[in-house]
């Protein structure tokens, strides 16, 4: 399969066959790395990684991968790049373009990576937008295959704000791979109607299901998977944390949730997570509202059913594949 010059924007852009193309190249890229077999034909490339939001998992992903690959890279953070600023995002991707063999993107509305992609000349990569997160998919999908072996017919339960990034991302990745997702949220926190009836279009023919619900027991039941994030996004203003507390408390994953899946379900996050308040917002948080966990119980986080180290090692096999493949 031959993807070389293609984007990587969003997974409703490419096939259930390329994607699992793509997920078979990252399990053999991690199985080499494993191995200490060098995987560097790509020496002599340099790609862009354009971050106007900051990361710690995407941005050593793309390092990791583009030097594994034998490419340089060069990072621009928010105060980096003159992006939307005093330059266009169209003349950005042409200069980008001319200089480097692929660039990724990491930052805030969709349309952005789209407009990057439209008048570049080298491949553009997701890194994240307020709408979608493709390569945390390819990870996530990855960590599923290691531990059931397959993608279809799994059940997979996305409990919190359903709205954003990884819940529209991991409904369109069920809906590809002939996955059963249910999103168990509050209805103001569901997927959009539009999204949701093209999830359910792309299910007719891959044998998936599309489901939301208020009840996080009816949505969790026999689950195979079990996923959540935090519950105010990057970039969102602090004053959100009161109100989402109180509609997502119900949500939270904890060992009630995880004993009404199956009996091998597994836990995900795409982290960082709001486990403790051994971190600076966590501690406020917890100081304010009186809380000392949010979208998920430490029981869980730190239990045999979660999965999020090899789910955090997965972005970067998975994104080498996406650079990869690509370039």
């Amino acid at each position: 399969m031959d993807l070389r010059g293609r984007d990587f924007l969003k997974l409703l852009d490419y096939t259930p066959e390329e994607i699992n193309y793509l997920l078979d190249l990252a399990a053999d890229l991690k199985d080499k790395k494993k191995k200490g077999i060098l995987v560097d034909h790509h020496r002599g490339k340099n790609i862009a990684l354009i971050f106007e939001k900051t990361s710690t998992r995407t941005r050593c992903s793309f390092e990791i991968a583009a030097h594994d690959l034998g490419m340089g890279t060069t990072y621009l953070d928010p105060s980096g790049s003159q992006i939307g600023k005093k330059e266009s995002i169209a003349d950005t991707a042409r200069v980008l373009g001319s200089m480097f063999d692929g660039i990724e993107y990491r930052g805030y509305g969709q349309e952005i990576v789209e407009e990057l992609a439209k008048y570049s000349k080298v491949p553009v990569w997701n890194g994240l937008t307020n709408e979608f997160h493709p390569t945390q998919m390819l990870a996530d999908m990855l960590t599923i295959i290691e531990e059931f072996g397959h993608l279809k017919g799994i059940k997979l339960a996305y409990m919190g704000d359903a709205r954003y990034n990884t819940g529209n991302s991991l409904m369109i990745a069920c809906a590809k791979m002939g996955m059963h997702f249910y999103g168990c949220a509050p209805r103001k926190y569901w997927p959009s109607e539009e999204l949701v009836k093209t999830a359910k279009e792309i299910a007719l023919t891959t044998g998936a299901s599309i489901n939301l619900t208020e009840d996080p027991m009816e949505g969790t039941k026999d689950a195979d998977v079990v996923c959540t994030d935090v519950w105010v996004s990057m970039g969102e203003p602090d004053e959100i944390w009161a109100e989402r507390i109180a509609d997502l408390k119900a949500y939270q994953v904890n060992k009630t949730i995880m004993n009404n899946a199956s009996d091998k379900a597994i836990f995900m996050h795409c982290l960082p997570a709001f486990h403790d308040l051994k971190t600076k917002i966590g501690a406020e948080v917890g100081k304010k509202f009186g809380i000392t966990e949010m979208e998920v119980t430490d029981e869980v986080f730190e239990s045999s059913q979660s999965r999020v180290f090899e789910e955090a090692e997965n972005r970067m096999h998975t994104i080498k594949a996406v650079i990869d493949a690509t370039v």
